[in-house]
């Protein structure tokens, strides 16, 4: 950028003429150096410029399209004015080490060859880091941002950090690359992290201390392994694809799985904690443990066996009596564990019913799940009500013949797995039994002795004593 009166930029300035326009210049006052290449020197000279009490201080300063030859070193810099850095280059060492911006700041497809600290930095506006290249380690452990983050598209090729960083608005990494760790350790967002389709080629480790709505990894793809650890928030792994090992620790949470792709062994654990839906899920060997699958959709889900269920809890059947037109006609529910799908299919709660628009889930397909299902999980007595349930969907996708001898078998002993039918029929058998002998007993003795109609009772013979009592 040309400078008056001289018409050239900073780095074209003789040394009179930068002492000159530096002479001019004061704390807090505008900085324009856009398309200037500055060494370290000439960078020293402005900030040493810009200083009130050791501190520089910028107000509205312009590096867009500025080349870095040297180490570029904004340490404790106070900028109290809009900053842009679009499309600058940074040869050497980037470092804002403490570094305060008052208002928004800019880094828009600015390229960084070698190291970039952002450590312990202070943003109160907004921060725009949108198609960056880091060629090195990106730093930002500690730093504070208290509006939006954008990170879009941007690479970052060595290790980049954001351990104990804290976000006060929406954070957004979308279509970003990684090419090394990337670890968010302690961190806090107070909204949402953002990270659709991103690709991480090294290990992930995405365990911030809080989040205030959600995390999100829809479609993006974890080449090594991937470690996310949330509470109270909701996660989305919807298409995400992890070739490595997985890990999901959850607290007070929810999480949506739809669609990915696990090639290596993963765990889900968390109490209290919800797993929406595995539709479409590929995975090799997959853990659930302690979590509410209670509104679970598992239609879909591919390789059932490879899932390993463990003190995790399933929706129930309604309670009660009920009638209706079909058969049987009475109908009650025994408690027992059931799949969400199975709910949705018979339409136990109205927000289910959505699950029969597309008319995918049918009862062969619920058999299925539920004979797979039972074969993987811990808990025996989850196993038979999935066994008892896959019967009953058999069943149902029954027609004539078959169907009439599974509801004898149903309704005689619950397909075998129901017992206790067993013994109330042969109770009530045994009931009806002594009914039938009381009340034919009693029968008896109300006809006995035998009376001739309208005939005499028979003389003694002479000669024979009268019977006691008689007359």
């Amino acid at each position: 950028m040309a400078h008056r009166p001289y018409g050239r930029c900073f780095a074209h300035l003789d040394q009179d003429e930068l002492a000159d326009v530096l002479a001019s210049f004061a704390p807090g006052k505008a900085l324009d150096a856009r398309g200037t290449a500055l060494d370290d020197d000439l960078l020293s000279l402005l900030l040493d410029a810009a200083r009130d009490k050791g501190v520089p201080v910028l107000g509205r300063a312009r590096f867009d399209g500025a080349r870095f030859t040297g180490e570029a070193r904004f340490r404790e810099v106070l900028f109290t004015g809009d900053v842009s850095f679009d499309d600058a280059r940074f040869e050497r060492l980037a470092s804002f080490f403490d570094a305060r911006f008052k208002r928004n700041v800019s880094f828009r497809g600015a390229h960084f060859l070698r190291e970039l600290s952002f450590h312990e930095v202070r943003v109160a506006g907004h921060t725009s880091f949108d198609r960056v290249i880091v060629g090195s380690d990106a730093l930002f452990g500690k730093a504070r941002f208290e509006r939006a983050l954008s990170c879009e598209g941007a690479r970052f090729d060595g290790f980049a950090a954001f351990d104990e960083a804290r976000f006060g608005d929406e954070v957004s990494f979308r279509g970003s690359r990684f090419g090394r760790a990337v670890s968010f350790r302690r961190s806090a967002f107070a909204r949402s992290a953002v990270f659709d389709a991103v690709r991480f080629t090294a290990a992930v480790y995405l365990s911030p201390s809080s989040v205030g709505r959600r995390i999100t990894l829809a479609g993006a793809r974890a080449d090594k392994s991937l470690e996310v650890a949330a509470a109270g928030c909701s996660v989305d792994l919807r298409r995400v694809a992890v070739l490595g090992p997985s890990r999901l620790r959850l607290a007070e949470a929810e999480a949506d799985l739809a669609g990915a792709v696990l090639r290596g062994p993963a765990t889900v654990t968390g109490r209290g904690s919800r797993l929406t839906s595995l539709r479409g899920v590929h995975a090799e060997r997959l853990t659930l443990s302690e979590m509410d699958l209670s509104t679970c959709r598992f239609d879909g889900l591919h390789t059932p066996e490879a899932l390993r269920l463990s003190r995790c809890n399933f929706a129930a059947p309604p309670r009660g009596v009920r009638v209706g037109l079909g058969w049987p006609p009475l109908r009650w529910w025994s408690t027992r564990a059931a799949l969400a799908d199975e709910a949705a299919w018979r339409g136990w709660s109205p927000e289910m019913l959505d699950a029969q628009a597309g008319g995918a889930t049918t009862p062969d397909r619920l058999a299925a799940l539920y004979t797979g299902l039972g074969a993987v999980t811990e808990d025996k007595r989850t196993a038979a009500d999935f066994a008892f349930a896959a019967m009953e969907m058999r069943r149902h996708g029954s027609r004539s013949v078959t169907r009439w001898l599974l509801s004898i078998s149903w309704l005689a002993c619950g397909y075998g797995l129901r017992m206790g039918r067993v013994f109330a029929w042969l109770a009530l058998v045994a009931v009806l039994t002594a009914g039938a002998v009381l009340w034919s007993t009693t029968e008896h003795l109300t006809t006995w002795p035998p009376h001739s109609s309208g005939k005499a009772p028979a003389a003694h013979p002479p000669g024979t004593a009268h019977p006691p009592g008689s007359e």
